[in-house]
């Protein structure tokens, strides 16, 4: 039997697992195609899972599923979200994928227990808006060219300056425990960062009425917010970490590591 993984979380945060070593259906939670998910007991660690055609399609509803399934768990405990589409054939590459990476998966949770994610995307108007930059044609030579060179690698260093003063205004603001940030320019002319603040879940609330205060006070500015979230990015960068320290040692990556974010987040543009 095929199964569909959405996350890994804390057994202990299941209480139904106290007696069992079988999966254990979750009650009223359904995953993707309306399959009914199930937590499989792994040691210290709880996988949740469903049932999965492998011939099955997955679609756009079945990333909301995902997603949707992994914020349901995140209320009861830490959770190491998979990639969605992550798929183990059968109980054994299951058990073999948990049993030889939980060193790193329980290491991940004990740094993101009572940890949460808050999103926030600023839209920023464009400071070189005024000037359109220029096609620089492979074959131009001459004095035109380098200037044109010149003008363009100016105006993105102006960017990429006025992107991080924002960045660091909004890291002073929030003080989160951590963050990871991205910037791209919008066909209309505008910068869009997208910044993920690592906060601990009980000052949620001090966090909002920050971000009602600062959006109705910075007026260069528009803001939007999102959250609380499970700590997508933060498990991205923990994996990303542990997989270069394998690299360096010549020891296998993790089969089936804990990835993924809501939705895509550009890199600089």
């Amino acid at each position: 039997m095929a199964w569909y993984a959405y996350c890994i979380g804390e057994k202990p945060a299941f209480p139904e697992l106290a007696r069992h070593r079988k999966p254990v259906p979750m009650e009223s939670v359904l995953g993707i195609s309306g399959n009914q998910v199930f937590l499989y007991p792994a040691s210290d660690l709880a996988v949740i899972v469903s049932e999965h055609n492998p011939a099955e399609t997955l679609n756009q509803k079945s990333g909301v599923d995902h997603a949707r399934v992994i914020a349901d768990c995140f209320q009861h405990s830490t959770v190491l979200p998979f990639r969605f589409g992550t798929v183990f054939h059968d109980d054994e590459s299951l058990r073999k994928s948990i049993r030889s990476n939980q060193r790193q998966f329980q290491g991940n949770i004990d740094k993101l227990r009572g940890k949460t994610e808050m999103h926030l995307k600023i839209f920023v108007d464009d400071c070189c808006a005024h000037a359109l930059e220029r096609h620089v044609p492979a074959e131009g030579v001459g004095r035109e060219f380098l200037g044109n060179l010149r003008e363009n690698a100016a105006r993105t260093r102006e960017r990429q300056t006025r992107a991080r003063a924002v960045s660091f205004q909004m890291h002073r603001l929030f003080m989160p425990l951590d963050e990871e940030v991205s910037c791209r320019i919008t066909e209309s002319g505008k910068m869009v960062l997208d910044i993920a603040h690592l906060i601990d879940r009980k000052y949620v609330e001090r966090y909002q009425n920050k971000f009602a205060s600062t959006s109705a006070t910075i007026r260069e500015c528009q803001m939007q917010v999102s959250g609380p979230w499970p700590p997508y990015h933060f498990v991205h960068r923990l994996t990303r970490s542990a997989a270069h320290a394998q690299a360096a040692s010549h020891a296998p990556a993790p089969v089936a590591a804990p990835l993924g974010i809501p939705q895509a987040i550009p890199a600089m543009a």
